[in-house]
């Protein structure tokens, strides 16, 4: 069976709402950010739990003091953490040290949505390039 086109206007149409369904998804992770990076006051040390409505999945305590463990907790709440989680849970030095490899972790809007909005972590990314 041979694959038909969509008509142009089905596929204008298609643009459109992927076009629209983008700048919903990124208007979401923008609303969370904080106002500022010295807003990140969570720990740097320690073990944390996340609370099920930002782990609802897989491992929910991080000990930070372990490497793949600190990535692991910063991954899952940058993606699904709200702006108080964000300022619970991350800590400014920590994600600055983190940036360079997690930005490669993280999903391309949550990346692009930091770094338009904190200057400071794209040139850390650049930086480590």
């Amino acid at each position: 069976m041979a694959d038909r086109a969509l008509p142009s206007t089905s596929r204008i149409d298609l643009a459109a709402a992927c076009a629209e369904d983008l700048s919903l998804y990124r208007q979401k992770f923008q609303r969370r950010l904080p106002a500022s990076l010295d807003e990140l006051r969570g720990p740097a040390r320690g073990v944390v739990e996340l609370p099920l409505h930002v782990a609802w999945s897989g491992l929910s305590s991080y000990d930070l003091d372990n490497p793949r463990q600190r990535m692991g907790l910063y991954r899952t709440v940058l993606h699904e953490g709200l702006r108080d989680d964000l300022v619970v849970f991350l800590n400014q030095d920590v994600l600055l040290e983190l940036w360079p490899t997690l930005r490669r972790l993280v999903g391309r809007t949550v990346r692009g949505v930091w770094e338009e909005a904190f200057p400071l972590l794209a040139v850390r990314g650049r930086a480590a390039a």
